[in-house]
């Protein structure tokens, strides 16, 4: 075969609105599903992609290429997810039709950014973008408008961030505190976007957290408590610069001795958390028959650098002539000098037990 005309649904809106499964192959068969497609939502402008895709393969035709058409179709969850559908059913129509090239048709930015997916399986001659003509009048505009909205992808790009706005402002005014609603305001609005760019990561971690919770790991407990410490460090490490903030203010202290005590009393703390968290994934490695040594050695490295931490904030506390206890700064030294040995001490451990064998769970059957 020479020409594969391909249409993308990156969403799926033929499996969601019209229950068709996808890959499509055929010209037939793309155009019952586009029937079907506009039948459940004569709106939809994917839609017109295939339709489009048709008229491109009967152009090719008549001018005498052996060409195909085909349609692929993702999943609502935008992503991840649906590109690597898209991915495994292209990969299953080149072992059918192994073409020469491709034309690549689409209804827009978002379904191009599949672009570089088939480019790395089939050379592409050329992009089609299928546009819908629109009246140029203020009703055309309103329409246009008033539908986008109410496309859930683009309200709750929009209106979730600017409902907890105005919520969160509301509530401050209602107590009479309008300062702390830009804080609360600046605080929502940062987290949502944090949580939309990283929501890949979020629904990943979701989905691993669900599995450990009904498979009885011990993993997600150990988290819990690492959390928790994250947690519990972080509110005494903020007291205590809390506190040496409130007495003199920033002008004398400086930033970097707030830093430094932070972070002298919360080193051990974030330290045992991690190590909690690695105890689980041992302990559920050795219950599996899995290795453990990806998680034993990691936790030698993390105790080098908790002492590293440790003596060299000791020392510039007992060398800081603002913070409290002003100890003996030849001890400060002698303490710093203790841990730094002690640390590459743990870490040569840890490099020592890297070279061992890699330690299963459960003893190998002779």
């Amino acid at each position: 075969m020479q020409t594969l005309v391909i249409c993308i649904d990156r969403d799926n809106d033929l499996g969601d609105k019209a229950n068709v499964l996808a890959p499509l192959i055929g010209k037939e068969a793309s155009i019952e599903a586009a029937v079907k497609l506009a039948t459940a939502d004569p709106e939809d402008s994917d839609t017109n992609t295939i339709f489009g895709g048709v008229k491109i393969l009967d152009e090719l035709l008549a001018r005498g290429i052996d060409a195909e058409i085909v349609t692929l179709a993702g999943d609502k969850n935008i992503g991840i997810i649906s590109d690597q559908k898209i991915a495994n059913q292209l990969d299953m129509i080149l072992k059918k039709f192994p073409a020469e090239s491709a034309i690549f048709v689409s209804d827009g930015a978002e379904d191009e950014t599949l672009l570089p997916i088939v480019q790395s399986r089939i050379k592409i001659d050329s992009v089609r973008r299928i546009v819908v003509m629109q009246s140029a009048n203020l009703e055309s505009t309103y329409y246009i408008i008033k539908h986008a909205f109410n496309d859930p992808k683009i309200s709750q790009t929009f209106f979730v961030p600017l409902g907890l706005a105005a919520l969160i402002y509301a509530f401050f005014l209602m107590i009479d505190y309008s300062q702390g609603a830009i804080i609360g305001i600046l605080a929502a609005v940062g987290l949502y976007m944090l949580y939309r760019g990283f929501n890949d990561t979020v629904d990943l971690f979701w989905e691993k957290l669900k599995d450990s919770f009904y498979s009885g790991r011990i993993a997600l407990i150990t988290f819990a408590t690492a959390a928790f410490l994250v947690v519990v460090g972080t509110i005494l490490g903020l007291m205590e610069v809390w506190s040496f903030y409130t007495a003199e203010g920033l002008w004398y202290y400086g930033a970097v001795p707030l830093l430094t005590a932070f972070i002298h009393k919360t080193v051990w703390i974030y330290a045992l958390a991690i190590l909690f968290a690695d105890a689980g994934k041992i302990v559920d490695c050795k219950q599996h028959g899995e290795s453990i040594s990806k998680y034993v050695i990691p936790a030698f490295f993390i105790v080098s650098i908790a002492f590293l931490f440790w003596g060299a904030t000791s020392y510039l506390v007992s060398m800081s002539p603002v913070l409290e206890g002003n100890g003996d700064p030849r001890a400060g030294m002698e303490l710093f000098v203790y841990s730094i040995v002690f640390s590459i001490i743990l870490a040569l451990a840890g490099i020592k037990v890297s070279t061992f064998p890699k330690v299963t769970g459960k003893k190998s059957k002779r």
